[in-house]
């Protein structure tokens, strides 16, 4: 006792900053740094946990004791940042597959490219409602359209994936115009199948098996947050009225997905030219 007052004995463990959570090794000091004297601390589970985990922030935050993003935060910064590249930028004629992620009123609407020989991805366009806009505001359809046959002619595009809801009849349109077998309807509303392809996404960024270009698309998908379902970890904004958009972020994982499914069909390195419109 001081003056009275108890004194209170605080003592916080932590595990060496920023390891890799990738190397078994690395996480295993870094566990036994901070958990010290618990012996009951299951060591060799929690190596596991993490080395094939899904969310970097949480296990920096609940297992190593560091000073991290907000535990359901879905992609740490850092190493979001990394995959950051501004040579061998994207060029007409490349091919690359294309995630759509369509809204009309209150979210935004979305297009993102990713190149196929190396999994740059790149914003194609962005609709998102003006914080001054009216109760009248809507998404420019016609943009969305324009931006989808620009990209269609500019690039070229192996496979697209779309998720239908407000869209259909456009998603319709384009598979009349561009082939049914490069333009394909996604679902993110499918669990597991979003699920899936959400943890390809964010293992591809931690294994730097995908780039980006930075811009919007940056913003959107430090948006985003984890949440984990009885299948897995998909995403979703931070409430449901939030206006920090992750629509972009949804855009970028269905771009990968379509660039592997493109790859699997042996589209890499077959190149057709055809004429579409509208």
């Amino acid at each position: 006792m001081l003056d009275g007052n108890p004194l209170i004995l605080y003592d916080c463990r932590e595990a060496p900053p920023n390891i890799d959570l990738k190397n078994p090794d690395a996480v295993r000091a870094g566990l036994i740094e901070a958990y010290g004297d618990s012996w009951w601390a299951p060591i060799s589970q929690l190596v596991n946990v993490i080395v094939y985990g899904t969310n970097a922030a949480h296990d920096y935050r609940f297992y190593l004791n560091n000073i991290a993003e907000s535990a359901d935060t879905w992609m740490v910064r850092a190493e979001w940042d990394a995959c950051y590249r501004d040579d061998d930028p994207i060029m007409p004629g490349d091919q690359i597959s294309i995630g759509f992620d369509g809204s009309l009123w209150g979210d935004a609407t979305g297009l993102v490219g990713c190149r196929l020989r190396d999994g740059r991805l790149f914003t194609l366009g962005v609709w998102e409602r003006p914080d001054k806009a009216g109760p009248d505001w809507e998404v420019d359809v016609l943009a969305v359209e324009a931006a989808v046959q620009r990209a269609f002619q500019t690039y070229t595009v192996e496979w697209m994936y779309a998720d239908p809801p407000y869209w259909q009849e456009a998603i319709g349109r384009w598979s009349l115009a561009y082939g049914d077998d490069h333009v394909f309807e996604f679902w993110t509303s499918k669990v597991v199948r979003m699920m899936n392809a959400t943890e390809r996404f964010r293992t591809a960024v931690t294994s730097g098996d995908l780039s980006h270009s930075g811009d919007r698309l940056t913003r959107h998908v430090l948006n985003a947050v984890a949440r984990e379902v009885p299948q897995g970890i998909i995403i979703r904004k931070d409430s449901p009225k939030s206006k920090r958009k992750i629509d972009l972020a949804v855009c970028g994982i269905l771009a990968f997905e379509a660039r592997a499914d493109a790859i699997a069909d042996g589209r890499l390195n077959r190149r057709r030219s055809r004429v579409a419109g509208f």
